[in-house]
């Protein structure tokens, strides 16, 4: 496939292989997990409608109208309904080319929330850039200091800001003190069983930076020699999941080039959403028509961090963590990845933790990348969701294994008079370790 394929000349939707659409056997199995048909109930809203749509708009037989691309804008791209399928309909790899196709072609709905200039400036200026998010968040930080931040909010003043910035400022959480960039390369604890590169990526790198020290300390725990490249970068989701084709191959050879350079067991991530993405790489290389084999061999490395110490076989922690905690499965690690007992299953070897179970642990919370940004009324609502869910738990901390959910749900659970610390697997493990 080359880039003609996905010009304006063509007819929507020519990116995609015209057999994916006819897996959809239209049982209807993944309504009832699909988070807008959830909340919406609306046909359209669902995976099987967005399908019809799509295979409809491909055949000739409907226009790509902007009320058209409005029902495909609101899709999560969970991939729940991947899940659910009992057929094995591939839906990421439907409506991620087809969005590839609308930003082409310039096609979008009138309802879309977000402005060019917060696209263009914030988006895709600031967040995949984990140096320019630092520097923009010393603000952030001296306000959370002197409290500036909350007398601002008390009378009012916040309410002034533009409403996608009034977003940002709603979700940031209490930002711990910096910590320092992790070395290039660290030892592995004991005799070595492994030699990893660690993905640190962009927003997870320059606001948890706490978690990737967990995570370099568990893994050296567990017999790992970790590398931290410097030459990195955003693994490209914020692009890719908006149509921006360009710089989503950019940042896949930026993180080809830095990460495959070294010879390495595997390339170990620690947030769901990044790890769905580099694990697509070679997938994704094919769609926008990238010819380089090293994307396919680059995605076979990938690991999230709870998958790679299961196959590993992780030691036993042996300090207790006094701690009654819920679980929340991160769409892109339980649906994209399929891991969801990994996590769970190191859980239960901390001593003194205990899990609860959470109600509808796999129906996505609302963060969905930057869709708690661009889309706010839904992302509000399936947030809304999962607070009240996780409430009626009765838990004192949440688990969440990615960093847009760990965001997404502390701020709901804020609002709705109830916070938690949301704390990532890893953290937990690195206590356990001492």
């Amino acid at each position: 496939m080359t880039d003609s394929n996905l010009q304006s000349d063509t007819q929507p939707g020519a990116a995609i292989d015209y057999e994916r659409f006819l897996d959809c056997v239209h049982c209807g199995l993944c309504t009832s997990k699909c988070p807008t048909y959830l909340e919406t109930g609306n046909e359209n809203d669902s995976p099987r409608g967005r399908i019809y749509l799509m295979r409809a708009v491909t055949d000739g037989r409907v226009d790509l109208t902007s009320h058209v691309a409005r029902h495909l804008e609101l899709c999560l791209d969970c991939r729940s309904c991947e899940t659910a399928c009992p057929s094995g309909v591939q839906y990421g790899r439907l409506i991620e080319p087809f969005r590839v196709d609308m930003q082409r072609r310039g096609i979008k709905s009138d309802q879309l929330s977000v402005p060019r200039w917060f696209q263009r400036y914030v988006l895709y200026g600031i967040f995949p850039y984990a140096n320019r998010l630092r520097l923009s968040l010393l603000p952030a930080r001296v306000m959370q200091l002197l409290k500036i931040d909350r007398a601002a909010e008390s009378i009012g003043l916040t309410g002034l800001l533009p409403t996608p910035l009034r977003r940002m400022q709603r979700l940031l959480p209490p930002l711990e003190k910096a910590l320092p960039q992790l070395p290039e390369i660290l030892p592995a604890k004991g005799p070595q069983r492994a030699r990893v590169a660690m993905f640190t990526g962009c927003v997870a790198d320059a606001m948890f930076r706490q978690v990737h020290w967990a995570t370099a300390r568990v893994l050296q725990a567990n017999g790992c020699e970790v590398l931290i490249p410097r030459t990195q970068g955003c693994c490209g989701a914020i692009h890719y999941h908006s149509g921006a084709a360009g710089p989503t191959l950019d940042f896949a050879r930026q993180n080809a080039d830095a990460l495959l350079s070294s010879e390495v067991d595997a390339i170990i991530v620690n947030v769901a959403g990044c790890g769905s993405m580099l694990k697509d790489y070679g997938h994704i290389a094919d769609e926008l028509g990238a010819n380089d084999d090293r994307f396919a061999r680059f995605a076979s490395k990938v690991k999230d961090v709870t998958e790679f110490l299961m196959e590993l076989g992780p030691v036993a922690p042996t300090t207790p963590v006094p701690l009654k905690a819920t679980y929340h499965d991160a769409c892109h690690l339980c649906h994209a990845q399929k891991i969801t007992e990994q996590p769970r299953r190191l859980l239960s070897m901390i001593p003194g933790l205990e899990l609860l179970p959470l109600d509808e642990s796999d129906i996505c919370c609302g963060a969905a990348g930057s869709y708690n940004l661009t889309e706010p009324e839904m992302a509000d609502r399936l947030g809304k969701r999962k607070a009240n869910n996780i409430r009626t738990t009765g838990a004192e901390a949440v688990i969440s294994a990615n960093a847009g959910c760990t965001l997404q749900i502390q701020a709901l659970l804020r609002e709705t008079g109830h916070p938690l610390p949301v704390l990532h697997p890893v953290e937990l493990l690195d206590r356990a370790y001492g």
